[in-house]
């Protein structure tokens, strides 16, 4: 059984070297875009979410 964890474990180490890391500004880039869309989405969804707040106590009232 260890030795299998063994042989795993060397097999990821392998595997981790042919992966290609992105730099650190491709990093920047995509988790500032990521940020941005997140934020877009709340503010959507916030007004929209309001608007039907405010429709469904127009219609109850």
């Amino acid at each position: 059984m260890w030795e299998k964890i063994k042989q795993f474990l060397r097999e990821v180490k392998v595997e981790l070297t042919k992966v290609t890391w992105p730099s650190k500004k491709q990093t920047m880039g995509s988790t500032s875009v990521v940020l941005i869309l997140v934020l877009f989405i709340a503010l959507f969804l916030g007004l929209v979410d309001l608007g039907l707040s405010n429709l469904v106590k127009m219609i109850l009232s």
